[in-house]
Formats: C-alpha cells, sequence, structure tokens
C-alpha cells in the first residue's frame, strides 16, 4: 500500500482523538464498527455506538490534549489496515489533571468504501521500575 493510504489512515486516528477532545462523539461512531472492541488495562469490551457515546460523554474521564508519534500503519491485505503509534495523553481525571504515556493499535476494515476501526488497544509505554510484566 502506499503512501497516500497510509496517511487516510493516520489522518483518520487524529480525527478520532480530536473528537474525543471536542467532546464530539458522533464524528467517532462514523468510524466504528458496530460492535467495536477495545482492550487495555481495564480490560476487553466490545461495544455498540450508543454505548461508545456513553463512554465518551463520561465526565469523571476527559482527554485535554494529546501527541502522537512513531505513526506506522501495515496492510496485511488491501481492506485492512493495522496502525500503530505512541501516544502521550493528558486528561482530567476526576477533576485531576493525569498524563499517561502509551502504545497503541488500531485495526481499520474497509466496507462499502469507508475504513471502520474494529478494535483498538493500548499498552503502557513503560513499566516502573521493578515492575513485572503482568502485574
Amino acid at each position: 500500500m502506499g503512501l497516500k493510504q497510509q496517511d487516510e489512515i493516520a489522518h483518520l486516528e487524529k480525527a478520532f482523538w480530536d473528537s474525543m477532545i471536542d467532546g464530539n462523539p458522533e464524528v467517532a461512531t462514523k468510524m466504528l464498527t458496530e460492535p467495536a472492541v477495545m482492550v487495555s488495562g481495564h480490560g476487553a469490551i466490545k461495544f455498540d455506538h450508543s454505548g461508545y457515546t456513553r463512554m465518551a460523554r463520561n465526565d469523571k474521564y476527559k482527554l485535554v490534549d494529546y501527541t502522537m508519534s512513531d505513526m506506522d500503519v501495515v496492510f496485511p491485505r488491501d481492506d485492512v489496515a493495522v496502525a500503530s503509534y505512541r501516544v502521550v495523553q493528558n486528561m482530567e481525571m476526576q477533576g485531576k489533571p493525569m498524563r499517561m504515556d502509551v502504545y497503541d493499535t488500531s485495526t481499520w476494515v474497509k466496507i462499502d468504501g469507508a475504513w471502520r476501526c474494529v478494535m483498538h488497544t493500548e499498552s503502557p509505554a513503560a513499566m516502573k521500575q521493578n515492575q513485572r510484566p503482568g502485574t
């Protein structure tokens, strides 16, 4: 796949993140399959568009700013893209500032000519000293 397709997926990732800052889950749901899956340190969840909207509108957690880097996109086939990147998130959790440095992946599938995200994962970028994986 060419640079144009990689740029298209990178643009979709940025638009998705921007929708979280803007408080506009309708933008994100247009980019999601139904259902979609997310895996993070909080576990694995499967959600439909209304479930995503409820999560996005939860005022206990608000994304304030983010910085993406190291974006890479692979295309195992013409209608599937997997994006991987690092993202530093500045958030407010229950009114308190919090910063997370994570590696993310998103799997996109082309459905009726449009890319839709079917799965997203998030993993901490670095473990604390003396911490073993899985603890």
